[in-house]
């Protein structure tokens, strides 16, 4: 958290009470309230009292291969030029299992199981009772059985990998490069699990692009890190990371081709695995700290395109399952008895084997809508948690089965709203998904594929409906309880941007891409929707709207930057904007506004604040913008110059902000990132 000066060129004019703020370099001519006061635009207005504090995280990260990536087996001959001693590495082979590399000496290991597109190993569990997995810009620390969450925010932008000590109390995580160009470079931060205090951050300025994955060493008590970063040459690098600001021993290229996993031996801190698209790579660090490579040798027919992950296993063995899933094996993991567990990302099963490979017999199958399996990682006793390509986290068993412990969206995310008197708010993405949350309980009430994909969503002013624009023109309304569609209509063939009720639930307004605001009129049970017109005059497609307290006046903005006003039951523009400079709005999430001057900085684009809202006792504005963070100011910000508290957290553009009806708490969406967050306003 910070503070942030706003500032901007602005011009007031005291006898108009207008205020002319420049966005782009085009005049916005702004009028004020008549009682307002004389302002200086030099002047600086300071930051709110209340602040904000990350309470909850709704989702998890995961990405998909494309259709292409498939697994492979290796040729034992990779054995004569990989590791020296320890257990064997179990491949997965194209729905099939094989361990690589046999030898003597049998070693207990922590698996490596790859994520997907923009993931790695991102799920496990600690000491604690938490599972560790990362959303966005931040690390999740959740108590299932005690539905607590602790979050670790040192990072700046997305995070793409994990890895645990051998002591199970520090955590490694990586980052890719964000938006700043110092603090937000791609780099690894090492830190307790308990305090959450940054131990080490190592490698910024050294690494490219972000970093693909880490692991610490295990046969020295975790003393060293590898790295390999997201470049080009995908350099791998090994770390003394306690030194004073980590000190490097050794980087080499490692490979013109993705990278997807890291790992140790278990008993020799001198070898490595790596691999990834088209290789497994077998490295040793000798006593001078060089780098040697030497590849895996694989059989001309059974050459892969990708290996997928790896795993160290407890016993020596020479053998092949195969059939084992139907598409590839996304997870292998050896559990501490010696088991071997395999997760397959298209069929969604999650299969086990003794420590010969042999069929064990147990498998489940995970539930289609959950989507494929990703990562498995061991609970406390049987208990697993398996985390899917469709952002959920699951645990249970083999036996009984698996529960969802964590559900997101996994495609752009625009749609928020809040429900009008309960702790609620729903969300709605481009994955066709329309959530209904609970902000006490921190759960998921429902879930809904609506089979269009959403931009906007809205309450309606009695909370008894639901609706949803999207991006086909089309727009639905539910009801909330039932979830039983009450309308279904169509306007243009453009996004519907955004939706307000007005406050005495009598009509809705929708802002178009196609630069037109539709107007519906509800019948006295709120079933039926009859258009009454659309209103005509913005030169741009709209981005944001309000109704006025009466429901007699809209205001909009649109993507040129325009603030205009309309009659609501006429569909006519007021073109006098100094006639409504004293009407109360029942809402304020036009940007562009008087009361909202100061949250655009100096030289901004128009499209820099994806959203705006005022808390309901209209004492903050809380904005989201396209450089991931959230911005608390004092209601009103009329001065050009303003202060604000400043919050990370969210590695993509914010969307959509929201009070909460008590405005005991704020909900942020991230486009990209696909999380929802959840903040206490203290």
């Amino acid at each position: 958290m910070s503070f942030t000066p706003i500032t901007h060129t602005c011009q007031y004019n005291e006898e108009e009470g207008t205020m002319r703020m420049y966005l782009r370099g085009r005049p916005v001519v702004l009028y004020g309230p008549s009682d307002q006061d004389n302002l200086d635009p030099a002047k600086v207005a300071p930051p709110p009292q209340n602040k904000l504090k990350l309470e909850w995280i709704y989702g998890y990260s995961s990405e998909y291969f494309d259709s292409r990536f498939t697994v492979f087996r290796g040729d034992r001959n990779a054995s004569a030029s990989g590791l020296s001693r320890g257990g064997g590495v179990a491949v997965a082979v194209r729905g099939a299992l094989r361990p690589e590399l046999r030898h003597d000496l049998a070693a207990p290991a922590r698996p490596m199981s790859c994520g997907g597109k923009d993931c790695r190993s991102n799920l496990y569990l600690l000491p604690t009772g938490e599972i560790v997995y990362f959303v966005a810009a931040v690390v999740v620390l959740f108590n299932v059985d005690e539905q607590c969450q602790r979050h670790y925010t040192g990072h700046t932008d997305d995070v793409k990998c994990l890895a645990i000590h051998p002591n199970k109390l520090i955590v490694a995580s990586g980052q890719c490069a964000g938006h700043d160009r110092l603090d937000a470079r791609p780099h690894v931060r090492v830190w307790n699990s308990v305090s959450l205090a940054t131990l080490a951050v190592i490698g910024a300025g050294q690494m490219e692009r972000g970093v693909a994955a880490i692991s610490f060493s295990r046969a020295d008590g975790g003393a060293l890190l590898a790295c390999v970063d997201d470049g080009q040459d995908h350099t791998i690098s090994v770390w003394e990371w306690q030194r004073d600001k980590g000190h490097c021993l050794a980087e080499t290229k490692c490979s013109v081709d993705t990278v997807v996993a890291v790992e140790f031996h278990p008993l020799d801190r001198n070898q490595i695995v790596t691999c990834g698209k088209n290789h497994i790579a077998f490295w040793t660090l000798d006593h001078t700290n060089m780098l040697y490579k030497r590849m895996g040798v694989f059989e001309s027919r059974d050459k892969p395109k990708y290996v997928t992950c790896l795993g160290f296993n407890h016993n020596a063995t020479n053998h092949t399952v195969r059939a084992v899933h139907a598409g590839s094996v996304f997870s292998l993991l050896a559990r501490k008895d010696g088991a071997i567990l395999s997760g397959g990302g298209k069929d969604g099963r999650v299969v086990a084997f003794d420590a010969d490979l042999n069929a064990t017999g147990q498998e489940n199958v995970i539930e289609g809508h959950y989507g494929g399996v990703r990562v498995v990682a061991e609970g406390r006793g049987s208990q697993l948690f398996v985390a899917t390509t469709r952002n959920c986290i699951l645990h249970g068993d083999l036996d009984l089965g698996f529960s969802p412990a964590v559900l997101g969206h996994v495609d752009e995310l625009w749609g928020l709203a809040a429900h009008p008197t309960l702790p609620q708010f729903v969300t709605a993405g481009w994955d066709r998904l329309l959530q209904l949350w609970d902000g006490l309980s921190h759960s998921t009430v429902w879930s809904k594929d609506i089979e269009e994909r959403a931009q906007c969503c809205a309450w309606s002013a009695d909370g008894g409906a639901v609706a949803v624009g999207c991006l086909s023109g089309k727009w639905l309304v539910f009801e909330p309880n039932s979830r039983e569609l009450l309308a279904s209509h169509h306007d243009g063939t453009e996004p519907i941007q955004t939706i307000q009720y007005s406050p005495d639930n009598k009509y809705v307004a929708l802002g178009s891409r196609d630069n037109f605001i539709y107007i519906y009129q509800l019948d006295d049970q709120g079933r039926r929707y009859t258009r009454i017109g659309k209103c005509l005059g913005h030169s741009s497609y709209i981005t944001h709207l309000d109704w006025s307290e009466d429901s007699q006046y809209i205001r909009s903005n649109s993507g040129d930057y325009e603030l205009l006003y309309w009659n609501a039951t006429t569909c006519r523009q007021v073109p006098a904007a100094s006639s409504l400079r004293d009407i109360a709005w029942a809402t304020h999430t036009c940007p562009i506004t008087f009361q909202s001057v100061g949250v655009w900085p100096e030289s901004a684009d128009g499209t820099d604040i994806n959203s705006c809202t005022r808390s309901h006792d209209s004492r903050l504005v809380a904005t989201g913008d396209d450089f991931g963070k959230v911005k608390l100011y004092a209601y009103p910000v009329t001065q050009p110059k303003s202060l604000c508290h400043q919050y990370g957290g969210h590695s993509s553009h914010v969307t959509c902000v929201r009070f909460l009806p008590d405005d005991s708490r704020l909900i942020s969406t991230g486009g990209l990132d696909t999380s929802v967050m959840q903040w206490v306003i203290d």
